[in-house]
Order: structure tokens, then sequence, then C-alpha cells
């Protein structure tokens, strides 16, 4: 590698807003998120599916619970 033009890799801190601090490596200081995998519904479990057209419905009376 070529010396001086790569950045400074060093060790950060990644700082959810619901107060997760996860400590990894990059080129940029103390980094924000608004979300992580601690308060993200899909991982909380707390996801709800929208579907105003019955789609899902569908979908799940079509081919859902279909065994082999």
């Amino acid at each position: 590698m070529k010396d001086g033009i790569h950045p400074d890799y060093k060790k950060t801190t990644i700082k959810c807003v619901c107060g997760n601090e996860i400590e990894t490596g990059s080129v940029v200081d103390n980094i924000t998120v608004e979300i992580c995998n601690k308060c993200h519904p899909f991982y909380t479990g707390q996801q709800k599916i929208l579907d105003s057209e019955g789609r899902v419905e569908r979908f799940n009376k079509r081919y859902g619970n279909k065994k082999a």
C-alpha cells in the first residue's frame, strides 16, 4: 500500500437514539444512528404488515400451511 493516501482507521462507537452503543472500527468518529437492531421493529417482533387490499390473507389462503 502507498503511504499517505489511506484514511486513518480507528476504533469508534456507534450510538443509537434508543441508547444502544456498538464499538467497531471506522474512519469516522462517533457515529449516531436513528435505529439499530435493538429497536428496529423487524428484530423486536413489533413489525406489523399493512395490507389494505387483503393480499397477504389471499396469499396465505392460497399457498400458506400446505403440507407436502
